[in-house]
């Protein structure tokens, strides 16, 4: 489980951010969720990736009190594939977002795109933003 290398640690900064927003110190949060501190430290410094089990992350997201708030749960789950080194698996799974994953990742690299792939990458960001 090795952590963010050459990037941010999005995931432990949004877990270590929420944690103080709710004053919950390292500790109390690692006895409620049952977890070691020191691993978690490095959970959230980014030298471990965030767990990969739902279960967990499930767990942590109701201790830091997200998991009913669903656009913060998404972001808590997202955040973490990301840690991992993977793409969200509500992503991958949906065939035309993945298709389309290859020209938003060249986009984002600001490389240069056709205007039909510019009109289907607005599509599918249309489509996100609706919720279709």
């Amino acid at each position: 489980m090795e952590g963010q290398k050459g990037g941010r640690n999005l995931f432990g900064d949004f877990v270590k951010n929420r944690r103080k927003e709710l004053r919950l110190t390292l500790r109390s949060f690692c006895l409620e969720a049952g977890f070691d501190p020191g691993n978690f430290s490095k959970v959230e410094r980014g030298i471990l990736t965030p767990p990969k089990d739902r279960e967990t992350l499930e767990k942590w997201a109701k201790i830091l009190e997200i998991a009913e708030e669903p656009e913060k749960f998404r972001e808590f789950l997202d955040l973490a594939a990301i840690g991992q080194g993977r793409i969200p698996e509500d992503v991958i799974s949906d065939s035309e977002l993945a298709q389309a994953l290859p020209l938003i990742f060249r986009t984002i690299r600001g490389d240069k795109i056709t205007d039909e792939q510019f009109e289907k990458l607005k599509k599918l960001v249309k489509e996100a933003f609706s919720g279709h």
